[in-house]
């Protein structure tokens, strides 16, 4: 028999655009003998493609899951009796190369990846990534919060990631004090980005998980090697930053962090970073987001500058270019009332 999996609420999640609606599923409301079926198609609709172990002492499987999708930043929560999951990185999947924070909510939960393992307690941190296996168990049940961003969004190469999966985020550092507090009233409100424009949390969160890892890599002194290690992490952190501001540029950047212009690029081209065409791109998706912003009634023009188009005509033709309609078309559609 075929069932609703996600519970009958409004919208599937990963739908592209849409932008803040939640997806709640409770897994009460599926017979007893479907549940671990519906449970595990339901995670793999809109996770990953989990294994996932029930004990078979404790009664009826149970979980519940508010799902909210909040364009690159797809906020999970989760509470079930299930004690393990196994994800192993089928090169077959189906899935984005991702990255996964866990903010541990109750209890405890051990998270192991590439032979490490960490016991994460309420109000810890760790992140665990889509490349590699993964196994997330809790002999009492899983209560947690997570935040699913696409790999290719947080601008960090695939062996910085690799150093701090399963790993504790800067334990008792203010800016990992910060995350959890934004992270957890994140996941704790899902109904607050319901509204048009809850979809712009989603950089913030990108931009305050990135600050968290390169503190962490700062904090571990390995010397020299480490700073060149987290040299292209470190530029495209500074890139940003100052994203929004007109004259940034090769030299810029390459000065601030004592290297030459070459090497900058070469750095850049080791990641498949094309800077100008970078730089262009995040400033097109903000200015995007933007225009989209109901309350926001400044001029297109001052919008262009604010995101570092200093030309107007310039800025409209790669809009359209783009996304295929001009920015005043985008503004206006993207502000009509629902039918």
């Amino acid at each position: 028999m075929q069932y609703d999996t996600l519970g009958g609420d409004p919208d599937p999640p990963g739908r592209a655009g849409d932008g803040g609606a939640t997806v709640r599923f409770d897994a009460r409301a599926i017979p007893v003998a479907d549940r671990e079926e519906v449970v595990r198609a339901t995670v793999s609709q809109t996770l990953a493609p989990l294994e996932i172990d029930f004990p078979g002492d404790r009664g009826p499987a149970a979980t519940t899951l508010a799902i909210t999708d909040l364009n690159e930043l797809t906020v999970w929560s989760v509470n079930t009796t299930a004690v393990r999951v196994h994800y192993k990185a089928s090169r077959h999947d189906d899935i984005r190369p991702s990255l996964f924070l866990g903010l541990q909510m109750t209890g405890s939960c051990v998270v192991q990846q590439r032979d490490r393992e960490i016991t994460l307690r309420p109000g810890d941190l760790a992140v665990w990534d889509s490349t590699d296996p993964f196994i997330i168990a809790d002999a009492d049940g899983i209560s947690q919060h997570k935040f699913r961003i696409p790999l290719d969004r947080l601008a960090l190469p695939v062996d910085v990631i690799r150093q701090i999966s399963a790993l504790p985020l800067c334990p008792g550092h203010p800016i990992s004090d910060m995350a959890v507090a934004y992270f957890r009233q994140l996941a704790s409100r899902p109904g607050a980005f319901d509204r048009p424009g809850g979809e712009v949390v989603s950089q913030p969160g990108i931009d305050l998980l990135r600050a968290v890892i390169t503190t962490h890599l700062d904090a571990v002194e390995l010397g020299k090697d480490s700073l060149q290690a987290t040299l292209f992490v470190r530029i495209m952190e500074y890139i940003q930053l100052h994203l929004q501001e007109p004259d940034l540029g090769a030299g810029r950047i390459a000065a601030e962090h004592h290297i030459s212009v070459r090497q900058l690029y070469r750095i850049l081209a080791a990641e498949d970073i094309s800077l100008g065409d970078w730089i262009r791109m995040r400033r097109l998706e903000g200015a995007h987001r933007d225009l989209a912003l109901a309350f926001l009634h400044d001029p297109i023009s001052a919008i262009a500058r604010r995101w570092g188009f200093t030309d107007a005509s310039s800025f409209a033709r790669m809009f359209r270019t783009t996304y295929g309609v001009s920015p005043s078309e985008w503004r206006e559609l993207s502000r009509q009332s629902p039918a």
